[in-house]
Formats: C-alpha cells, structure tokens, sequence
C-alpha cells in the first residue's frame, strides 16, 4: 500500500472541545458554528467555552448519530453517557469514566490483503484526483492531514503554543522534574 491509511477519529460534535481549548491557548476566536451559549447564541470567545455547549454534526442526523456513539462509547462498555460523564476539564482528581468506540476490520476476513491495499489506493488516488470545485486545491481524505502531521512532527518536533509551554513547566516545577528546554 502507497498511500496513507484512512482513518476516521473523529468527535460527532462539529469539533472537539480539545479544538476550543487549543483556539483559547492562542487567544483565536472560535468561527460561527462550533459552540452555542446556553441561550441558542453563537459562542465565539473559547474564554467562555463553559458557558456554551458544542453544536452536533448534520443537525438532527448529526445528532442521532451522536447519541448512537456515545451509547456504544460509553452505555455499552459500563462507561458513562450525559450528565454523569466526569469534566476532566474541570475536574483533575476524580477518575475519567468517558469511553471509546473503536472498530477494527480484518481485511483477510473478506479476501487477500494485498488486493485490497491495492484497490484501496486506486480509490483514494481517484478522488484525490477528482475534478474540484473553485477554491479547492487539494482533496484530503479522513486521516490523511494527521499522518502528515506525525511524519512533520517526527522530523521536526512538535509546536507547543506559549501559553501551553508555560503551563507544562508550572505544572514540572510544581512536580520536581524537570521543564521542558
């Protein structure tokens, strides 16, 4: 296989709140759309994050598909759903009870691997190679801007915003050890 795996790791809202906290590291406004205050108001101040609720994907589909996830991430393995999910924003001491959903498929269950890696990146070529639409330069499949990133940051380390930087060396002068360069 040449190409990237595709992988689809995703939140079902239309970000993740770790997108939020990264936006209010770097003292960025949210775009329109992300968060909403409790009121139904479009949230964009991430200084506020607490105060609003992160929007669905797709609307009531979105959010159907939502619910169905989460029953598998967490009703289904013993974790938590709702209102009993831990804050690990907000809450450092208590143990996380959120869960996962994860599927694993083996392609040798359904025929010879190789040909699958194969046919797999015939397809991703073909729509990368799509005809786009203005203002599109690059077509990018689930996975393939995060692979990228893992090769950029295996050659050249990885950028940690100021406000992170100076919360990690707090948190290694609080603990004893020692801060990062």
């Amino acid at each position: 296989m040449h190409e990237a795996p595709v992988i689809l790791d995703m939140a079902t809202t239309v970000t993740s709140y770790g997108k939020v906290k990264a936006k209010r590291q770097r003292g960025e406004m949210m775009p329109e759309g992300w968060m909403i205050n409790r009121d139904g108001t479009p949230l964009l101040d991430p200084q506020h994050a607490d105060d609003g609720l992160l929007l669905p994907i797709g609307g009531y589909k979105g959010y159907g598909l939502a619910l169905i996830i989460g029953m598998l991430a967490g009703t289904l393995n013993g974790a938590a759903l709702g209102k009993d999910v831990v804050d690990f924003n907000h809450d450092a001491s208590t143990p996380t009870n959120t869960g996962q959903a994860i599927m694993v498929i083996d392609p040798d269950a359904f025929g010879e691997v190789k040909e699958f890696k194969e046919r797999m990146d015939s397809v991703i070529q073909e729509m990368r190679n799509s005809e786009r639409i203005q203002g599109v330069d690059r077509i990018w499949l689930p996975g393939e801007q995060s692979h990228q990133k893992r090769i950029d940051y295996a050659r050249d380390g990885i950028p940690i915003p100021d406000a992170l930087a100076k919360q990690l060396h707090g948190l290694a002068l609080e603990l004893g050890i020692t801060p990062l360069a």
